[in-house]
Formats: structure tokens, C-alpha cells, sequence
């Protein structure tokens, strides 16, 4: 049995003595047409120049091969994916659990996850779980998601209507922010807190960080790559706090006769 056991296939653009092909249609080192000429005149050409040739378009009859710099073409071209990742945004969800009798302590604390997800530009999915004879009371935490849309609806607008989902009822809030705003902000924050920290030799990074943090209010102490690599944090809090009304104080006893 005959089996392929070749190695990956290279991607990269044929140059000079790797083009098989007798003629090719050649683009000067200006971007000018020369015209369809043979092999070896364009290799004649490219040595002249002191450049290489270059197959741009291999599908072309006959090919399409220009006069360059290889090395400097393909570290431009190197350069150029590096911008377009650094700045690329991917679409994150995050994901808040909440329980319809949530004390208020831990709702704050929920809270202030959410709307530090929504200042990163990330969507978060606010899931209500109900247990019990909780499920015959839906209103709560429909109640409770409109509170929470509303505490927030300055960084975020619903992007999903709360549904119901078996035991569960979900609703998702969309950023105001772009993903790339946030960055962009994160990014001249860190910037600012650097050359903070240049002028200020004698003052610790930690504390310039820390006032950084107060001042803006949104991201946490870290670089930028903290904005895409952040773990979801999912904090579930299973207790119920029920608060039941104290009986009055007894009446003083009577003094002694």
C-alpha cells in the first residue's frame, strides 16, 4: 500500500531558480508592466536589478512575477500581521451566575464583575438559577435581571431579552464600548502609569498602579493582554438569606413589691 508521508506543504511564493515554467509575464521593481517575456531574461533582469524574482500570482497563464527584495517583502509582510493581530478584537462572553434570593452584599460584588466586563467591551450572559420552589416564582428573577439591567445600562444595553431555560433563565448585555476602545483606553492607561512611574523613580509601581486603577475604574493591574486572556469569573453563591422579623422585647417586669 502506497502511503504519502511528505512533509506540510510550504505556503511561500516560489523565487528565482525554484519557477518552472518558460515564460512568465514580468512586473518591474516600480510596479511597471514589462510584459511576457522568458525565463531566462527575467532571471537576466532580476540579477541585474540585484533583486529576485518573484511568482506573485502562480494560477496566472502564464505566471505573474515581479522584481523585489524577498527578505524585505517578507519582513514588511511579517510586520504588518503583527499590527493586524495586536490590534484584532475577539468576541468574548463572559458568564455571571446569580441565585433569585441573593444577598445584597454578594449582588454588589456580581455586580461589579459585570460592569467591569462591559468597561473591557466584552458581553456577559447573566444567568439566574432557580432550586426548588423557586421555579414556580419566575417573576423574581425576571425582576432581578431588570434590576441588574438597569444598575448597569450606562456601560450596557440588553442584547437578549431574559428567557426562560429549563431551571435557568438567561439574559445577554451587549457593551456600549468596542472591544477596540477598550483596548486602545487600557492601552494609554499602561502607557500613562509607565511614564508616571519615570517621572516619580522613588515612588513604588504598585502605588501608581493602585491610583491608576481608582481613577479609571475598569480594568485590573496588569498589561493589555489581561484584556483577552482574563479568566470568566463565575462566582456562585448557593446560600439563601432569609431575614425574619425580630418578636418585640418582652415588657420590663414589674418591680418588687
Amino acid at each position: 500500500m502506497w502511503c504519502y508521508q511528505g512533509g506540510s506543504i510550504s505556503t511561500e511564493p516560489r523565487i528565482n531558480d525554484r519557477i518552472r515554467v518558460p515564460e512568465v509575464r514580468l512586473v518591474g521593481p516600480s510596479g511597471e508592466q514589462v510584459g511576457i517575456v522568458p525565463l531566462a531574461k527575467a532571471l537576466e533582469l532580476a540579477q541585474e536589478y540585484d533583486l529576485d524574482l518573484v511568482e506573485v500570482a502562480a494560477s496566472a497563464r502564464p505566471p505573474v512575477c515581479k522584481l523585489m527584495d524577498y527578505g524585505k517583502f517578507k519582513y514588511e509582510s511579517a510586520m504588518k500581521a503583527r499590527e493586524a493581530r495586536k490590534n484584532q478584537a475577539h468576541t468574548v462572553i463572559k458568564e455571571m451566575k446569580l441565585r433569585p434570593k441573593i444577598d445584597p452584599h454578594d449582588y454588589d460584588t456580581k455586580k461589579g464583575h459585570v460592569v467591569r466586563f462591559l468597561k473591557q467591551g466584552d458581553k456577559v450572559k447573566i444567568t439566574i438559577m432557580f432550586r426548588g420552589r423557586e421555579q414556580s416564582r419566575p417573576e423574581l428573577g425576571y425582576r432581578l435581571l431588570q434590576r441588574l439591567a438597569s444598575d448597569v445600562e450606562d456601560l450596557g444595553f440588553i442584547e437578549s431579552n431574559p428567557k426562560q431555560d429549563g431551571r435557568n433563565m438567561i439574559m445577554v448585555l451587549g457593551p456600549h464600548k468596542k472591544k477596540t476602545e477598550a483596548m486602545a483606553e487600557a492601552r494609554q492607561a499602561q502607557e500613562a502609569r509607565k511614564a508616571e512611574a519615570k517621572a516619580n523613580p522613588g515612588r513604588s509601581q504598585n502605588a501608581a498602579d493602585a491610583d491608576a486603577v481608582n481613577a479609571e475604574g475598569d480594568f485590573e493591574d496588569g498589561a493589555e493582554g489581561d484584556l483577552e486572556a482574563d479568566a470568566e469569573v463565575d462566582v456562585e453563591v448557593d446560600v439563601e438569606v432569609e431575614v425574619e422579623a425580630d418578636a418585640e422585647a418582652p415588657a420590663e417586669a414589674p418591680a418588687q413589691a
